[in-house]
């Protein structure tokens, strides 16, 4: 076989591999690529599929986390920059940066009805975070 052949070959092997390479990380980043939705999305484009697990994310509407008779369940309404809400109910304990006013983004399902159940609730913090045990004390009175 002369050197110009073998060259070819190797060419198109690696040129071959490459392309299934390049496939596989295409289909498998698609697969995890797991943004949320925003009100404004799902007005645009509708809810998606029902039993679907879906981020949605947003900030907390001042003035509208209310919780269930029995203290277990917290139901608040998600915004954005529209005139949109979505409103969302979470069965269990809320991380410490949750609170109104603040960025979350809620992992779950919508139901048949439009609701959406959250299974996990992520608060998001601004730039400015400083935890508690790092904040400077206030000077004393």
């Amino acid at each position: 076989m002369r050197a110009r052949t073998r060259r070819l070959y190797t060419f198109g092997i690696a040129a071959l591999l490459l392309a299934a390479a390049a496939a596989l990380a295409f289909f498998a980043l698609r697969e995890n690529a797991n943004l949320f939705y925003t009100p404004e999305i799902l007005a645009e484009k509708g809810t998606p599929v029902h039993g679907k697990e879906v981020k949605v994310g947003g900030w907390v509407e001042p003035g509208s986390l209310t919780y269930s008779e029995d203290g277990a369940t917290m139901i608040f309404t998600v915004i954005d920059n529209s005139p949109n809400t979505i409103t969302v109910s979470y069965t269990g304990i809320a991380p410490d940066l949750f609170r109104e006013g603040q960025g979350v983004v809620a992992t779950g399902t919508f139901q048949t009805d439009g609701s959406f159940t959250a299974r996990q609730i992520l608060a998001k913090h601004d730039e400015n975070y400083q935890p508690r045990e790092l904040k400077p004390l206030e000077a004393a009175g």
